[in-house]
């Protein structure tokens, strides 16, 4: 039922913009220029975000270098009807192309198929929508590799035994589940992880408060808990605090932002090191996708090419049986280097 009624309110919304646009020939004209250079918005997860912010300025800069209009629709909060809104609003300022954060992997898909039945193309960035909703996927880097870096982080900061949790986003954030599946699967499969116990992994909805919350819970709950590890930026700050507050020896590790987390890491600070990558490149690797796909320079089908002033890039497979362009390995920050990075982002 809630399916279709957000069904018939994009279609009531693109209804609107139709009769809307064919009364106004003459604004029309007046915006011939923006027009000729392209639309595309960016719908990312949730408004005060620092990693979508930055994703947000990396979309909007290339958009605009490459003489178009960028429209940033942030929800107010990272949950799917948010996001509907979100994806709603953009459609009345007539958009060639969305690109999208998503929040739920599957609940977006009926509101996404009636942005593309309008003609607005569709792919996703950071946080993938189902393939049949999308063209592709831009990626921050492979599910293997971040796991791996991941599992592999947990081992030699443990010490290669003892307890950990996952400190994860939303529960239905498809690339935190791909992440979190691969780290389980290394888990029951690599016998070097077998000293390692994963007790819970918990969600704390990117939602800086609710982290806090969960990574308190997972200091009471488990006494002998060595290490949270969370595939999250707002995840990493929130731990990151909750373990300082409370004078714990518990260590960290996972996903964080360089300016964030500079005042935790060190050797024998509670964050040795942690991962991430640039999340003005991967906003503007999904910019440039989008572009690419509205100049119908590609289609996202598996093998295609395209060049932008980031390299060239190319269309593959991805595990959920879509496409994928992937940015590129996860980077490794520590002591010696999360001071410079934290000028940047």
């Amino acid at each position: 039922m809630k399916k279709r009624v957000l069904s018939v309110l994009l279609c009531v919304a693109m209804t609107f913009s139709i009769f809307a646009g064919c009364g106004k020939k003459d604004e029309m004209a007046e915006n011939t220029e923006i027009a000729e250079g392209g639309t595309y918005a960016f719908v990312p997860k949730s408004a005060d975000n620092a990693f979508n912010e930055k994703e947000a300025e990396g979309f909007k800069k290339a958009v605009e270098a490459a003489g178009g209009t960028a429209i940033i629709s942030y929800p107010k909060e990272a949950t799917v009807d948010a996001q509907l809104l979100a994806i709603e609003s953009v459609i009345f300022q007539g958009v060639d192309g969305v690109c999208i954060a998503a929040n739920d992997f599957e609940a977006l898909s009926v509101a996404i198929g009636e942005v593309q039945d309008a003609g607005i193309k569709v792919c996703s960035v950071d946080s993938a929508v189902e393939p049949s909703s999308r063209l592709v996927h831009c990626n921050q880097a492979g599910v293997n590799e971040i796991a791996k870096a991941l599992m592999d982080a947990v081992l030699d900061i443990t010490g290669g035994e003892g307890q950990f949790a996952v400190l994860s986003s939303e529960a239905k954030a498809a690339n935190q589940i791909a992440w979190v599946d691969e780290m389980r699967n290394l888990l029951e499969t690599d016998s070097k992880y077998s000293n390692l116990e994963l007790v819970e992994v918990a969600y704390g909805d990117d939602d800086s408060e609710k982290s806090k919350d969960q990574a308190k819970k997972l200091l009471e709950n488990y006494p002998e808990l060595k290490m949270i590890c969370a595939p999250t930026t707002v995840g990493m700050l929130a731990s990151a605090e909750v373990i300082s507050e409370q004078e714990s020896s518990v260590k960290l590790t996972g996903l964080g932002l360089p300016s964030e987390m500079k005042d935790y890491m060190g050797d024998d600070a509670i964050c040795p090191y942690m991962f991430l990558w640039n999340p003005n490149d991967l906003g503007a690797l999904g910019a440039y996708t989008i572009m690419a796909l509205c100049n119908d320079e590609i289609t996202g089908a598996e093998g295609e090419t395209f060049s932008c002033t980031m390299g060239e890039y190319t269309v593959q497979a991805a595990v959920d049986g879509g496409t994928e362009i992937i940015l590129g390995s996860p980077y490794k920050f520590d002591s010696s280097n999360v001071g410079e990075w934290a000028q940047v982002y």
